[in-house]
């Protein structure tokens, strides 16, 4: 519990003292309050891996702990914390099973897929994988308006809906609030970036996590748990300042593993087990290359680019 309290504190104390910063630039210039909206963004990045962590139970030993924490994060990273732990949660089950894709993971079409669609359908696929839409645009769109209604469990009863209703409801007090503190221009000029940039963050972390050269997709009569785990999530090896504010969450095949590990004890997870320090292992510098890949091959069993794709 203690533990737990000290990384709530690092990381939202942290961030309170740079949203009043760029507060205060405002007034000096837009170019230094966006310069400081980037380790802003760092840090609300890792208070969304804090609610992740609740989700899975981890971050607290106490169950209602982590719930109640997971609801607050949730009003702050504009994320419905009920709702989303039930979509993540069929990550994990289907995480690299083709059978299985469409709920809590990026759409990934094979190559026969995305071949006997139409020309139409070609070009909207082909927008969604291109990186201004997946990697801006879409992640705006996600946080923005996506999380507002309960998607993908719009008949699921209630629960969904409080947990989405909630949220907004939370939020709109802090918005209000907020802007009858500072002034709503002030305030959109100092969180949209942030959380525009956290958005992005946050998604590129996840692509990189599921996407990337070598990773292995399965069809459900040899889809495992524990090969889904190894090999369809890397270790994304990143620098410690990352690695720092991304909650270590690259190391995301042992967190496929065993999710019950909370995100400061992974890189002792990973001490104890090095035969796991290679596997899936993606520099900086790899990460960048895996976004051309954006078809499954089956006939090769690897993930391809369009370009070869249409070479066959």
């Amino acid at each position: 519990m203690r533990h737990a309290v000290f990384e709530v504190a690092i990381t939202l104390i942290p961030l309170l003292l740079l949203w009043g910063l760029m507060w205060l630039s405002l007034d000096v210039s837009y170019w230094l309050t966006l310069l400081l909206a980037v380790p802003a963004a760092g840090f609300m990045v890792r208070l969304f891996i804090i609610q992740h962590d609740c989700g899975h139970g981890a971050f607290f030993r106490q169950r209602a702990a982590n719930s109640w924490l997971g609801r607050a994060l949730g009003v702050l990273t504009l994320t419905p914390y009920d709702y989303w732990k039930h979509n993540h949660a069929i990550h994990h089950t289907t995480s690299s099973n083709l059978d299985r894709r469409g709920i809590g993971d990026i759409d990934l079409l094979t190559v026969d897929e995305y071949k006997r669609k139409s020309w139409w359908g070609r070009l909207a696929y082909r927008c969604y994988r291109s990186p201004p839409v997946m990697f801006v645009i879409g992640p705006a769109y996600m946080f923005f308006v996506q999380h507002r209604l309960p998607v993908h469990q719009m008949r699921d009863g209630w629960k969904p809906w409080i947990s989405t209703m909630a949220t907004n409801a939370g939020i709109v007090l802090v918005v209000v609030g907020m802007s009858w503190l500072v002034g709503i221009g002030p305030f959109l000029k100092v969180h949209v970036p942030i959380m525009m940039l956290s958005a992005s963050m946050g998604v590129w972390l996840f692509y990189v996590q599921h996407q990337f050269e070598g990773v292995e997709w399965a069809r459900a009569p040899g889809w495992s748990h524990h090969d889904a785990a190894l090999k369809g999530g890397s270790f994304y090896d990143l620098p410690a300042l990352l690695r720092w504010f991304s909650g270590n969450i690259g190391i995301h095949h042992i967190h496929h593993l065993n999710s019950r590990i909370p995100y400061y004890r992974l890189p002792s997870a990973l001490r104890d087990h090095p035969e796991l320090h290679a596997v899936g292992r993606l520099t900086l510098w790899d990460s960048l290359k895996s976004v051309k890949l954006s078809l499954w091959c089956e006939n090769s069993g690897k993930l391809v680019s369009f370009k070869a794709a249409r070479r066959g």
